[in-house]
């Protein structure tokens, strides 16, 4: 839902830094890289040792800073099948890192293991959502939308697990979680529901 509502005030917000960017060099798909790595790095790193809000501050930073490869893209006039494919690919990766270590923390560390077993649901059924919208994509259907998309997902995740590091019952975090997968599920169900209306009886392409 987020992506529909503040698309176009990301853009007015984040298209000054892109020029910057560009102006020193960089190019999409190196910010795009730069990213993701920023984001595995504070996943991977902080959450299994417990800093739950710098961790989530890492994250957050290189979350916004991976926003603005496709502004870079649209600004220097070099959006490209390959740097779309590169962008998606990379934010599964990242939102792979961040339920990842959350899930170690809780494994390993903070001896919770429904938190740590959510985060792993939220990973599963959020790679499905991703899924769901790249096969009927293939199909040459629409299949984006649905109540948690990427951005709500990562939104939701990130403020109450900083919250969590800064002192709120780690049961808010855990709830969160909860209701983060059954959203989900909701969202592939929708998803699969757009895609069934609009193929209907339509013969399989080989």
């Amino acid at each position: 839902m987020l992506n529909s509502i503040a698309r176009a005030a990301f853009t007015r917000l984040f298209t000054p830094p892109a020029q910057l960017l560009l102006r020193i060099g960089l190019t999409a798909d190196a910010v795009t890289v730069i990213g993701t790595v920023g984001v595995c790095a504070g996943a991977l790193i902080a959450y299994p040792l417990g800093h739950l809000f710098w961790g989530t501050v890492v994250i957050t930073v290189f979350v916004l800073a991976d926003m603005l490869d496709g502004i870079m893209a649209r600004i220097a006039g070099t959006p490209s099948a390959w740097g779309a494919f590169l962008d998606s690919t990379l934010d599964r990766v990242a939102d792979s890192a961040v339920f990842v270590g959350l899930a170690l923390w809780f494994f390993l560390g903070a001896d919770d293991p429904l938190t740590a077993l959510l985060s792993l649901v939220c990973l599963v059924a959020g790679s499905l959502v991703s899924y769901v919208r790249a096969r009927g994509e293939a199909l040459g259907v629409e299949a984006a939308g649905g109540i948690a998309e990427r951005a709500d997902r990562l939104l939701v995740t990130l403020v109450v697990t900083g919250l969590v590091g800064l002192g709120l019952p780690v049961v808010t975090l855990t709830a969160a979680l909860g209701v983060l997968s059954l959203l989900c599920i909701v969202t592939v169900i929708q998803r699969m529901a757009a895609v069934r209306s609009q193929l209907g009886d339509a013969p399989t392409v080989e």
